[in-house]
């Protein structure tokens, strides 16, 4: 059976954050939005949720170490949004140079939330992208909701990703 590539998932997702990261820098006031999203307080909040989650996940395929998620509390949104495109490239990185065993190597790590969880690389690579997504379409109706129109459509069929 024919499917999406991780390729294209991935880019459709780093295309989705870009579009976010340039909407902010045009709406900045959105950022301070109480939010309930994900235990979150505001909208900055829910975007460093979005981001050191993939970072995380990025960092875990890698093997490198785990950033905690304290340290980036404090970032801007432009420093957030960096490390987004940071975290897209190390998920790439990862997915060019892994081979079957690599994927289905079994990682068992701590969550913030969960306890202790194992899963395949493959399933941490499809959840850290899904789980930006999810929460990204959360944020865009909430913030439609509030007034805050995104100018661009956030449905995969709109992506540069496939043509």
């Amino acid at each position: 059976m024919r499917g999406l590539s991780f390729g294209e998932l991935l880019d459709y997702c780093a295309e989705e954050t870009q579009h976010w990261g340039d909407w902010f820098k045009k709406n900045p006031a959105a950022l301070n939005l109480p939010a309930d999203i994900a235990g979150a307080q505001n909208v900055r909040d829910v975007v460093l949720h979005i981001v050191v989650v993939q970072m995380r996940y990025a960092e875990r395929l890698l093997n490198l170490p785990v950033t905690e998620y304290e340290a980036l509390s404090s970032k801007s949104a432009e420093e957030l949004f960096a490390l987004a495109h940071k975290s897209f490239e190390d998920f790439r990185s990862f997915a060019i140079a892994a081979n079957d065993p690599d994927w289905d190597g079994q990682l068992t790590f701590p969550t913030r939330t969960a306890g202790t969880l194992t899963a395949s690389r493959r399933k941490i690579f499809i959840h850290a992208l899904l789980h930006g997504a999810r929460h990204w379409a959360q944020l865009a109706a909430y913030l439609r909701q509030q007034g805050y129109k995104q100018d661009w459509q956030h449905d995969f069929i709109f992506t540069n990703a496939i043509r």
